[in-house]
């Protein structure tokens, strides 16, 4: 019998066929373990308008304060009257006349009397306001956080060309309380770098750990670094309180508002800023010394009524800042 034929299956033709080229593929990106370095580019810095000069900003202040006399003097006198109940009673805090006589009775002459006084100065400086009791501290914040909300809006109200009395600025300023509280502990929180360098450089020079001359010099440049950070962030923050009343308004929006208000004229802000306790400080100068050196009992007396009307004064003119910057 014949043999049977095998059968042969025709072979599957390639697809690719000699002429066709092999498909081209990207090279797999080699794995890194640090991250490129990226400039980030920041947005250009916008024309403003130029700032008023400090000392034309604080007449313009004083000003305004004078022709709402009325108003604004009402709100102090509540202020100072709460203080007096609630924080620093009516004997005081300290003895102002005892330790003018005491260190008169230690130096002698016309120079002595002058010295003796600007250190009674300092010395009520430094004490004065602080009350006797455990509680002193909180009532003071409380009545500071209420009272700055009234004097914000009796401000703004004043600008709008609005009448106003007394007790609505307690009555419908309170609103924005939480908003400006947590703002307020936003500062706070912003200011903890300035005391931990203080704390640091504190313990280190008053302890001899650092000793040499470059040591020192490291340990204030740390300082120096951690307060100039702190002074960074609450120039922004300062403004984030008036901002923070306004309606509807969040901290961290008004943080963000006022930081893109502050970009790129911070030093000139600064500037602005030193300048209000610079003045308020010459001025209680001029007007304590005299008091001390003659009729030392009222002294005292007269500092906490100054103290009582810096706050109105304080948020005027950063207030008119604000709306300087605008």
């Amino acid at each position: 019998m014949p043999k049977a034929q095998k059968s042969i299956a025709p072979k599957k033709q390639s697809t690719q066929t000699a002429s066709s080229p092999t498909p081209r593929r990207l090279a797999v990106p080699k794995r890194i373990w640090y991250k490129p370095l990226t400039w980030r580019n920041h947005p250009p810095v916008p024309a403003y308008k130029p700032l008023p000069k400090a000392r034309v900003l604080f007449v313009v202040v004083l000003k305004q304060l004078w022709v709402h006399r009325l108003l604004f003097g009402g709100i102090v006198l509540i202020y100072g009257l709460l203080n007096i109940l609630l924080v620093r009673g009516l004997s005081g805090s300290s003895d102002v006349t005892n330790l003018k006589s005491a260190l008169d009775g230690v130096t002698h002459g016309f120079g002595g009397r002058v010295t003796n006084s600007f250190t009674t100065f300092l010395t009520l400086l430094t004490t004065s306001g602080s009350g006797d009791t455990a509680t002193s501290g909180v009532y003071q914040s409380v009545l500071l956080i209420v009272c700055s909300l009234a004097f914000i809006w009796a401000l703004r109200q004043t600008l709008a060309k609005n009448t106003v009395r007394v007790r609505d600025g307690f009555y419908q300023g309170m609103y924005p309380l939480v908003p400006f509280v947590l703002t307020f502990m936003l500062l706070g929180v912003q200011l903890l770098p300035f005391g931990i360098g203080a704390g640091l450089y504190s313990v280190v020079i008053g302890n001899g750990i650092a000793i040499h001359i470059w040591e020192k010099a490291l340990w204030l440049l740390l300082f120096v670094g951690l307060a100039a950070w702190s002074l960074r962030m609450i120039t922004a923050s300062i403004f984030a309180l008036y901002i923070a009343t306004l309606p509807d308004m969040t901290p961290m929006r008004a943080y963000r508002s006022a930081r893109e208000l502050v970009y790129g004229r911070r030093l000139l802000v600064w500037r602005k800023l030193i300048f209000l306790p610079v003045m308020l400080l010459l001025l209680a100068v001029l007007i304590e010394l005299p008091l001390i050196f003659f009729v030392t009992p009222v002294a005292e007396w007269v500092f906490f009524g100054l103290s009582m009307a810096a706050l109105p004064v304080v948020h005027s003119y950063l207030y008119g800042l604000y709306r300087e910057m605008l």
